[in-house]
């Protein structure tokens, strides 16, 4: 288990990691961008739980899906589906033009209300996923 420990902790870093370039990309305007690392950390974080228990492959992009199949190890993360549905709409229309309506274009379209609902969303799930892993497993320690 100690392996699942570690892949699990990396995942979780990483999520947390994009959380804050999700700060920085808001920050300074970049709204889709912001949208599409939300996404990110959500998708990092949900599969975190699932190295933590022990998978040594986790498919997939949908935070809702990954999120559903985490009900086996912890129900709670049914009052996640929300937020990982608003997140997996910016998993492709946030980075390509032919992902939206011609003429638009992810840098022009998407603005600072949605980088901020997608942020609240990832910062939702993050927090969830950090309290099963504290609660549950030893992935996350006063020193991890």
């Amino acid at each position: 288990m100690k392996g699942a420990v570690a892949e699990a902790r990396r995942w979780y870093r990483e999520a947390a990691s994009d959380l804050e370039v999700v700060r920085t990309l808001k920050g300074a305007g970049y709204y889709a961008a912001a949208c599409f690392y939300a996404q990110q950390a959500a998708e990092k974080a949900v599969k975190a739980v699932h190295f933590s228990q022990g998978r040594r492959v986790v498919l997939g992009h949908s935070i809702r899906e990954l999120l559903r199949r985490c009900l086996e190890f912890e129900p709670r993360f049914e009052e996640m589906m929300a937020q990982g549905s608003l997140l997996d709409q910016f998993y492709i229309p946030t980075r390509y033009p032919n992902g939206l309506p011609w003429p638009a274009t992810p840098s022009e379209t998407y603005t600072a209300k949605q980088a901020g609902e997608a942020e609240a969303a990832a910062a939702e799930i993050l927090a969830a996923v950090e309290d099963f892993l504290r609660r549950t497993t030893q992935v996350l320690t006063p020193e991890g």
